[in-house]
């Protein structure tokens, strides 16, 4: 057996109520990763179908090079419960997570696996089934057009171009995974792991992916139920799980912004302007810390300065173009400095 040092990839495989896959995944893993320094680790999440003893089964008959491992967890957790048991379980320098339903690709993963090792300026590989000229198979219109809202929403929240959030199979570099700490249990970590790599200042890239779509009479477990949760991952990922100089940005953009909405229309429309003034100032706060932000403000200000009626709404948008360009260029600049936390 390789010494812990000299493990190249681990591949975590979380796996509930698969009897019907586990046997051809397992094979396909055989074809594509049988090398004696990659380990692969299934983590059972409470099955209740034959799932654990075929896995057994097939570690008995030791019929591979790679490490084979099977951690089981009691009770049904969730995915990210089972993604988070098997990082700790780890221990190769690449981290490949992959679904175990087959709906996507052991061969892609491969790729992905051989592009990250070939390019040291790769850390972090994300799936896309949407960003794909290879084949694909998806009946579920409404599946689609959450996961699509979803990588919209995340884009805007956290200033990235993905086009897929919650695709299953993603390559990490270990330097990836100790900087960041999971704390979701279910479907939504794809959110949750997402975020935080933004956070910590990885780039993410994108392959395109095979997808075989299948329904829930084959075993599909995610739900319209997981697709409303991941709204409020969206929400609590970018609002709430933050440093306290970035929510009180929040706070403070979002109340100016607010104010300067209210000067905006009459009755409903002034309501709907406050509202939607505010929500913009919250996304500003997000990307802007106080100082940076009041740069912002002070030219709304000088721009509201100017002209009458329309004209001063003309007046302020452009002064506002104006204070994002000078607070941008401002933050750019002390970057890598001390005062970094107030820009």
């Amino acid at each position: 057996m390789p010494q812990e040092n000299s493990i190249k990839l681990s591949i975590i495989i979380p796996v509930f109520n698969e009897e019907k896959f586990v046997n051809k995944l397992f094979f396909q893993l055989k074809n594509y990763f049988n090398e004696n320094n990659i380990e692969i680790i299934f983590v059972d999440d409470g099955s209740t179908d034959s799932s654990f003893d075929i896995l057994k089964d097939l570690k008995h008959k030791n019929q591979y090079k790679f490490i084979f491992d099977i951690v089981k967890i009691d009770i049904n957790s969730g995915k990210g419960k089972a993604i988070q048991t098997g990082l700790k379980k780890s221990r190769g320098k690449f981290i490949l997570l992959q679904d175990a339903d087959l709906e996507l690709d052991t061969r892609d993963a491969r790729e992905m696996y051989d592009m990250i090792t070939n390019n040291g300026e790769i850390q972090c590989i994300f799936g896309s089934r949407y960003r794909s000229g290879k084949l694909k198979k998806n009946n579920y219109f409404f599946n689609s057009l959450i996961g699509k809202i979803n990588s919209l929403i995340f884009n805007i929240f956290f200033a990235q171009s993905l086009s897929d959030v919650h695709c299953g199979l993603k390559i990490l570099h270990r330097n990836v995974v100790e900087k960041i700490k999971l704390t979701v249990n279910d479907f939504g970590i794809e959110i949750d792991l997402a975020s935080q790599i933004v956070r910590n200042n990885f780039t993410i890239y994108e392959f395109g992916v095979s997808y075989f779509f299948r329904s829930k009479a084959q075993g599909k477990k995610i739900t319209w139920i997981d697709g409303v949760k991941s709204f409020y991952y969206l929400i609590k990922s970018r609002f709430f799980d933050n440093s306290v100089s970035t929510n009180l940005s929040i706070l403070y953009s979002s109340i100016y912004m607010a104010f300067v909405g209210s000067h905006f229309g009459m009755g409903l429309g002034n309501t709907l302007f406050i509202m939607c003034f505010f929500i913009f100032g919250s996304v500003i706060g997000i990307h802007f810390k106080i100082v940076a932000s009041s740069i912002i403000f002070f030219s709304i200000f000088i721009g509201s300065l100017f002209s009458k009626g329309n004209g001063t709404t003309l007046a302020v948008i452009i002064f506002f173009v104006i204070g994002i360009f000078i607070a941008r260029n401002v933050k750019q600049y002390f970057l890598n400095t001390r005062f970094n936390k107030y820009f």
